[in-house]
């Protein structure tokens, strides 16, 4: 089973003398990860380091610490818990004290790990989209389906006949999904399907 977050989570640790904060947050590609770097990143500490992953996706940044000290055990935490679509920024104050390699590993492993134990957690269902015109005729069928089908609806577009659908549904459904809908309209429903 793989987890997600449903929103932002943030843990605070001190370790000889310096302050590791992990701040936490879903994210759906490095983009979003990144606009969430920017977000929390304090430009006063000492370093921001951080790690995401999306699917097969991942990067980690040390910002400044030995290398694979930060960002990877950062990472670590993330994989090592079943996490997807997340990223962590570990932001740390110097506090005058060297931590030494193991203890820097340790300090950013350990701050990510919390902040993901003690958060939320929500399952990570990997989903297709189906995009279909659906006749008015249909419609209120459908419509009432949605929720029993873990789906979402990601956009509803009227015109004369009826509504183009675009639905995100589980990817283990999306086959049982595909043929309800056929069945629906006696093979007449043409149905887009992308991954």
């Amino acid at each position: 089973m793989t987890w997600t977050l449903p929103g932002l989570a943030t843990y605070e640790s001190m370790i000889k003398n310096s302050v590791f904060r992990a701040s936490a947050a879903p994210v759906e590609d490095e983009a979003a990860a990144m606009a969430f770097f920017r977000e929390v990143a304090v430009l006063e500490a000492t370093h921001n380091c951080w790690a995401f992953k999306t699917g097969q996706r991942f990067r980690c940044s040390d910002d400044g610490e030995p290398g694979g000290t930060a960002g990877r055990p950062i990472l670590s935490a993330i994989e090592g818990q079943d996490f997807d679509n997340v990223m962590i920024v570990v932001t740390r104050w110097y506090g005058g004290v060297q931590l030494g390699a193991g203890g820097l590993v340790r300090a950013y492993g350990g701050a990510a790990s919390a902040c993901l134990r003690e958060a939320e957690r929500i399952e990570r269902i990997e989903t297709v989209s189906l995009r279909f015109h659906c006749p008015f005729s249909s419609f209120a069928m459908v419509e009432s389906k949605i929720e029993s089908w873990r789906a979402n609806r990601t956009e509803c577009d009227f015109d004369a006949e009826g509504a183009w659908m675009t639905l995100a549904v589980p990817a283990e459904d999306a086959e049982a999904i595909t043929d309800w809908l056929r069945d629906l309209t006696r093979g007449q429903m043409e149905i887009t399907r992308w991954d």
